[in-house]
């Protein structure tokens, strides 16, 4: 998330219970997201053990929050739409859990791109350089030829590790067509 959706970790989540960010961070579970999103855990033994200490807390109202809280980051959606009318070829490679069916569900992403690569699915997640690796292999193509975006820079490293270009989308949608236009994918 946070390179075509507002990933709601950072906002959403902290504010539910009614914490900031820092708060939530120190208090959660250090392995259980990471553990959710590649489906070792299912989503109610995560929602059981999202803090470390076992708490209890609405997780129905929780799942709910997440759920509505989907959005655009301004000015992507018509970047997606301007590299799909190219033709340009588009797949997640995304740390999620099975939740990316919500966004896909709120935002219908797929009109641009394919979810081909969700760590739920894949069991790997970035920077691994095998997420990279099964990616471009998948894909059929040497790694050089894929452009992999992210908000990340360490995503963005162990993606160039591997072979790819990349581009670290730091939330200037302008900067990133700019990035695009150089790389020759618009």
């Amino acid at each position: 998330m946070d390179t075509l959706v507002v990933d709601p970790f950072r906002h959403v989540m902290p504010a539910f219970f009614g914490m900031t960010l820092a708060e939530m961070l120190a208090q959660k579970h250090p392995n259980n997201w990471g553990r959710f999103e590649k489906s070792e855990l299912t989503e109610a033994e995560f929602l059981g053990a999202f803090f470390a200490d076992g708490r209890r807390y609405d997780h129905e109202g929780f799942k709910a929050s997440i759920r509505g809280s989907y959005t655009w980051i301004e000015g992507v959606e018509p970047l997606l739409a301007q590299l799909s009318a190219r033709g340009v070829e588009m797949h997640a490679l995304s740390n999620y859990p099975e939740w990316y069916a919500w966004i896909e569900e709120r935002l219908a992403l797929s009109r641009y791109l394919k979810w081909t690569f969700v760590s739920c699915h894949t069991r790997l997640r970035k920077p691994d350089p095998a997420a990279y690796e099964s990616a471009a292999k998948q894909l059929g193509l040497p790694p050089e030829q894929v452009l992999f975006i992210d908000d990340r820079a360490k995503n963005c490293d162990a993606a160039r590790a591997t072979g790819m270009q990349a581009i670290h989308f730091e939330g200037n949608v302008q900067a990133l067509e700019r990035a695009l236009r150089e790389s020759g994918a618009l």
